[in-house]
């Protein structure tokens, strides 16, 4: 299988992974339209959720691999956001001082990346911080990644030192490209920072699979940021979200695309 980005790249084995509680989400049912009720049982305890009961994500079976099942969710053709143009739902994992995100993620053949649009992450905080509503390190953070034009990666992250209102882009390398029809195995690690420090973490490493062996890249690591500045909350939620925009239909798919997502864990 051919590897994911143009120019050189230094490639390494998949670290093994440390000893911690891990989250699995299974996913249930047949394959068809994802019902409202299939995901109540899949995601227990979320509180709200965008796009399933429009009809936007579906059950798949994955090509070899046996009897395991994936979401698919269509774009809708010229519309963004998660209930229109995607999904979007907050999972409770409980609170960690840390979290590692992992899942695969396929692109159709001929997906249209348009100006960028929302992958899955993590968020943790008694508000949902993003969508224009800043951290002021109280409220909560988030940390999603984002697909951009022909491809290009970077982190979408909400956290007390953003920019502007709408969150701190961070790049990945300039040679990286999402590829499609190809599984890619996504990793996203958060840890919080003490409260009055600036020594909070995230890390991303993007994978495939080479020879039977998963090879991972790391595209991202920043260690100085500030998700909060007090100690009563920490990363709590997989935010998964994914969608085209953006805040206009500029940003919206010409064609017909989608993306699958499976093996979804956090440890």
């Amino acid at each position: 299988m051919g590897w994911l980005w143009v120019g050189a790249a230094l490639l390494f084995p998949a670290a093994a992974g440390r000893c911690a509680e891990v989250v699995r989400i299974g996913i249930g049912g047949e394959p068809g339209l994802y019902s409202v009720e299939q995901w109540k049982a899949d995601w227990p305890g979320c509180g709200w959720q965008d796009g399933v009961r429009e009809g936007n994500v579906s059950v798949v079976r994955l090509p070899g691999a046996g009897e395991a099942l994936g979401l698919r969710v269509n774009y809708r053709v010229g519309e963004i956001g998660p209930e229109r143009g995607g999904c979007g739902w907050r999972y409770p994992i409980g609170r960690r001082e840390a979290a590692e995100l992992r899942y695969w993620v396929r692109f159709s053949r001929d997906f249209d990346w348009v100006k960028g649009g929302k992958l899955p992450g993590l968020s943790g905080g008694p508000e949902n911080v993003s969508g224009g509503r800043p951290a002021d390190g109280k409220n909560g953070f988030s940390a999603r990644l984002m697909w951009r034009a022909d491809g290009r990666g970077e982190a979408y992250v909400y956290h007390t030192r953003q920019p502007d209102r709408y969150g701190d882009r961070m790049g990945f390398p300039e040679d990286f490209r999402f590829p499609v029809d190809v599984p890619v195995r996504v990793r996203l690690r958060v840890e919080m920072n003490d409260p009055g420090k600036n020594n909070g973490k995230v890390q991303v490493w993007i994978g495939s699979e080479q020879g039977g062996e998963l090879v991972e890249r790391e595209v991202l690591h920043r260690t100085d940021l500030v998700w909060r500045s007090v100690g009563d909350f920490g990363v709590d939620s997989l935010y998964f979200e994914t969608f085209h925009g953006g805040s206009d239909r500029s940003w919206a798919p010409t064609r017909p695309c989608w993306a699958d997502f499976w093996d979804l864990s956090l440890r």
